[in-house]
């Protein structure tokens, strides 16, 4: 095995960034050649003189990978084989390995060139996003309904150490329902310290434990709300996920729905009042202005926050609420000394 490159600690940041970069180019020009080769080696059958049973089989035996990783490998390469366009992106290093994986999941020989200048402009993290965008542009909303309602799965495994792992993909009208009711049934149970780790369950833990606690309770334990934006260009979910405007029509009818104004400029209009919490009206425009924690940018587990605090103001407005997430919310208050609100 080669002998990893380390920068001497006494070497400016500045080494250590450029270090990183030249790693990640050699590694980007390594994944492409590896993945062309082992299509290679597919093609040839050569794999099956060792009594492997598949090429990937035999390739995560060489390498020491699972078989998923192979064969994802495999179906990377020979997509890229139709896919002249992504694969020069590739070659030329103008769009990561990363961004591959995902444009080979929806890209064709038609429309490959199109969806490689959509992945240079929009970051890795975000390219799904922007992926179900333009294919939801592309398609009725009758067919992007049955698309997603076909490719609904559960898949349930056990990992190495003995915890059971499960894989949901489901349409996002009904994948937003289930993080909406996991959410809110967290929201009404504040995490207590846990005593043998002497630290707070994280946002992971907490989800796990709300859904257990729905599953086996028969899903009765919360009442969640599902929040989706309407406007000119489509229906989106509230993180910005796509949804069919059919299935917005479809539930509108046994829907309770409630409509955010916008002023001219976009804005959502101020409400206000006086009461200690504040009211749905006033999370929606308060949540549309500021989107995520006002501290740590988070966009979990979202709380509203009196600034300043309730026991000063006697009062709650929309000018003096802002987003917390639960954990900077909570230590706000225990630094000010205060209880939250």
């Amino acid at each position: 095995m080669a002998a990893v490159e380390r920068v001497p600690a006494d070497e400016p940041s500045a080494s250590r960034r450029a270090a990183v970069l030249a790693a990640g180019e050699r590694w980007s020009s390594g994944q492409r050649r590896l993945v062309h080769l082992i299509a290679e080696l597919d093609a040839s059958g050569e794999w099956a003189t060792d009594g492997a049973a598949t090429c990937a089989h035999w390739v995560a035996a060489a390498l020491d990978v699972e078989v998923c990783t192979a064969r994802e490998w495999l179906r990377i390469e020979h997509l890229l084989a139709r896919l002249d366009v992504i694969d020069a992106a590739f070659a030329e290093r103008r769009i990561s390995y990363s961004k591959v994986r995902t444009l080979t999941r929806v890209a064709t020989a038609d429309n490959q060139t199109e969806l490689c200048e959509l992945a240079q402009r929009v970051p890795a993290g975000r390219l799904t996003h922007a992926l179900a965008a333009w294919l939801a542009a592309r398609e009725t909303p009758r067919e992007t309904e049955a698309r997603q309602y076909t490719e609904r799965a559960v898949i349930p495994r056990t990992d190495v150490d003995g915890m059971r792992t499960v894989w949901c993909r489901l349409p996002p009208g009904d994948g937003g329902a289930v993080m909406s009711g996991i959410d809110a049934y967290v929201l009404r149970h504040p995490p207590e310290l846990d005593a043998s780790a002497d630290a707070w369950p994280s946002i992971a833990q907490q989800r796990a434990d709300a859904l257990v606690a729905l599953v086996t309770s028969g899903g009765g334990l919360a009442r969640s709300e599902v929040v989706l934006h309407v406007r000119g260009d489509g229906c989106t979910l509230d993180d910005g996920t796509p949804i069919a405007s059919s299935v917005v029509e479809r539930i509108a009818p046994t829907a309770f729905l409630r409509a955010l104004i916008h002023d001219a400029e976009g804005r959502p209009i101020n409400a206000s009042g006086s009461q200690r919490h504040p009211t749905t009206r006033q999370k929606r425009v308060v949540h549309e202005r500021d989107r995520a924690c006002v501290n740590c940018g988070s966009t979990e587990f979202l709380q509203y926050d009196h600034e300043p605090s309730y026991g000063e103001s006697r009062r709650t407005v929309v000018d003096e609420l802002v987003l917390r997430c639960w954990a900077c919310h909570r230590a706000r208050h225990r630094r000010n000394g205060q209880p939250r609100g």
